[in-house]
């Protein structure tokens, strides 16, 4: 009830406040208190507490009768905290409209990272990251640290969703050290975020020993409700461990927790790693509940990440074995719904979603389903129709088959006529005469760039932990110098620099080496030091203009 009250109040303040220009008159008993005695009350006060309204709203009138814009924005970002989901965003708008006429760089720029934050609490990824770049534009050009780093923590989570963990474990390992001197909380959230990077990469133990000092840590400084963070992240850790009643104990154990911080993204993870637990196990009729939590998630939050997405694949084929068409079909529509969801958010990186199925192959077999649901009805007139549907599908495929080949060769015949040659005949490095970079002594320039050339040389970027924290511990060299030198001597960012020379490497090999072209992707992967094989196969596809395999069948005909 005292809940209901606090929502009432403040969806009626909130209707109020950004429907009208004029001020409401503050209460006698707040007329001359300050902000600091006003922010005092609002930290005091419980969340759910009724009496918050009256300090909140207080807080802000004041500010805007005395066009104090900064205590304005910090007014509308109390509200934004304490008001419902639906209202988050409007508020954001209003803490960005109200810091822009301070001309204040951290305040502006802080709102727009305050909005970031709040599309991402969201998971509206898009619209996140666009706010965080615009406040990339402010923030760059303060001395705040704290904002710094506070918005590199938060490009970093966009990147490990990306899927670009070499960077985001790059960007986390910065902010552990600079929050663990003297900001808890983000000290543990990047803690615990680098721990999801290297899961994604498959270094198991490592996550195992960061979960473990975050335990410790959390303990150390009296942060008991980040705790659930870390047993949630080992819970999923050791589902790759295969200690499936170890995962789903600890899975399970923190579902409450998550579900009273309201965190419906952790939970949905949590929920389909159960399943997976289960099924890993062949307790199919146990993970199915955990798969269709996951799914009532989608469907009322429209939460969907690439590695849930398997959970649909795998309840197609289960009701297929079924024979429970009604539900096979159900889940194809769940699973091409999601696929859509994915690409939009995905619009430049939609080849990082490792499909089973290819959309146009879905379409088709629901066509299949469909066709069996209505056969005991249908009239021979439906039947000619959904056989006309079925040859232009057909036709459709047979089409962009042919289409993409022709397109394939045109760029491998592109690619045969520049520079990739066997080691025989390939061409020294030419040098180019660029500007000095001018904020880095040449002679440290100079001295990496020789270490760069012996790198290459030696081929030392097949390491398959190869960062750029390792490689400039390597050069005995400073990160941010090292990405520097790269990014204006070979025109690449330092994931793109080590990508491409990967794939120049398997294009050498595929060339020259006959038995290399027998290796599956997951071979060559591995011999290339990619940290997964649909890594490989985007980063191949994505400089080549092709797959692997239509690559290696053209050399084989050459």
């Amino acid at each position: 009830m005292k809940r209901i009250c606090l929502l009432l109040s403040l969806l009626f303040i909130s209707q109020y406040l950004l429907s009208q220009n004029n001020i409401r008159r503050i209460p006698d008993s707040l007329q001359n208190k300050g902000f600091k005695y006003l922010e005092e009350k609002i930290d005091e006060l419980e969340p759910d507490s009724s009496k918050i309204a009256v300090y909140l709203y207080t807080y802000l009138q004041k500010a805007k009768l005395e066009e104090n814009w900064a205590e304005t924005a910090k007014g509308y970002q109390n509200f934004m905290h304490a008001a419902p989901e639906r209202l988050r965003t409007i508020y954001a708008d209003s803490i960005v409209e109200a810091a822009k006429k301070t001309n204040d760089n951290v305040i502006i720029g802080s709102s727009y990272l305050t909005k970031g934050i709040v599309y991402y609490s969201l998971k509206r990824h898009n619209q996140a990251l666009d706010n965080f770049l615009i406040a990339n534009n402010y923030i760059s050009r303060t001395n705040d640290k704290y904002l710094i780093y506070k918005l590199k923590y938060h490009i970093a989570l966009v990147k490990y969703y990306l899927g670009y963990y070499d960077e985001a474990i790059s960007l986390l390992e910065e902010c552990v050290a600079f929050f663990k001197k003297d900001a808890s909380q983000p000290y543990l959230n990047s803690l615990h975020s680098l721990g999801l990077c290297y899961n994604r990469q498959g270094n198991y133990g490592h996550v195992t020993e960061i979960n473990n000092l975050g335990l410790q840590e959390c303990e150390r400084l009296g942060i008991k409700k980040l705790e659930v963070y870390f047993n949630h992240s080992e819970g999923i850790n050791e589902y790759y461990k295969k200690d499936y009643a170890s995962s789903i104990h600890k899975i399970r154990s923190s579902i409450e927790d998550l579900k009273q911080k309201k965190d419906f993204g952790n939970e949905s993870v949590g929920y389909f790693y159960i399943g997976k637990d289960y099924w890993a196990l062949g307790k199919f009729d146990m993970a199915i509940p955990y798969f269709k939590k996951v799914d009532y998630l989608f469907n009322t939050k429209g939460y969907i990440r690439p590695d849930i997405r398997e959970m649909y694949e795998l309840l197609i084929n289960y009701y297929k074995t079924k024979e429970n068409p009604k539900l096979q079909l159900y889940y194809i529509d769940q699973l091409l719904k999601a696929d859509r969801i994915l690409n939009e958010t995905f619009k430049y990186l939609v080849g990082k979603i490792n499909k089973e199925y290819q959309t146009q192959e879905l379409l088709l077999e629901k066509e299949k389903i469909q066709q069996l649901l209505d056969r005991k009805n249908s009239s021979y007139s439906t039947l000619i129709t959904f056989t006309s549907l079925l040859f232009f599908s057909f036709l459709l495929l047979t089409f962009r088959y042919y289409r993409n080949r022709k397109l394939y060769k045109k760029k491998y015949d592109e690619l045969m006529q520049k520079n990739y040659r066997t080691e025989e005949t390939v061409k020294p490095r030419q040098r180019t005469e660029k500007p000095a970079i001018l904020d880095i002594n040449p002679e440290t320039v100079a001295h990496i760039l020789k270490l760069l050339e012996k790198f290459e040389k030696e081929k030392k970027f097949l390491d398959k932990d190869m960062n750029l924290s390792k490689l400039s511990a390597t050069f005995s060299s400073n990160p941010r110098y090292l990405s520097n030198i790269i990014r204006h001597y070979r025109d690449k960012v330092f994931t793109e620099y080590i990508n491409d020379l990967r794939i120049d490497y398997v294009i050498e090999l595929l060339q020259s080496d006959k038995k290399a072209r027998l290796f599956t992707n997951k071979a060559l992967a591995e011999e290339a030091g990619f940290s997964s094989t649909q890594l490989f196969v985007n980063v191949f596809k994505a400089k080549t203009g092709m797959p692997t395999a239509f690559f290696i069948e053209q050399i084989k005909k050459g």
